[in-house]
């Protein structure tokens, strides 16, 4: 039987490889200024966020959908995804993670890091 700290270890261990799958298939698809946040404690939203750019609305599609192969292979399931059609931006809710990809004007217009960082708790990839 697994104690409840050493589930809560399994979950953290779990996370961190979802997101190292996440920043991985991100670079891997050649989006651009890849930030992750660690939002543990700030939302009951995800425990991390990541922010990165494609260089048009193809590449933002493409990026996502790279993604979203890339997690469901790896045993993430079926992420729910929005903004994929459009192609301005893409949001992909992979359960606690949560990946924000846009064209570099829409995510200079909405600036969402600017909303859920304080100090250094960004991480640039």
């Amino acid at each position: 039987m697994t104690s409840p700290s050493e589930a809560k270890a399994f979950d953290r261990s779990v996370e961190r490889t979802a997101l190292a799958l996440v920043i991985s298939s991100l670079d891997d698809s050649k989006a651009e200024d890849i930030v992750s946040i660690d939002m543990t404690g700030k939302s009951a939203l995800a425990d991390a966020m990541v922010i990165a750019s494609g260089r048009s609305h193809r590449h933002v599609a493409a990026v996502a959908d790279h993604l979203l192969r890339d997690l469901k292979e790896a045993g993430f399931g079926n992420a729910k995804v929005e903004g994929l059609q459009n192609g301005d931006w893409v949001l992909i809710d992979a359960g606690d993670i949560i990946v924000h990809i846009f064209r570099p004007e829409v995510r200079t217009f909405y600036n969402i890091e600017k909303m859920w960082t304080v100090g250094d708790d960004a991480t640039v990839h």
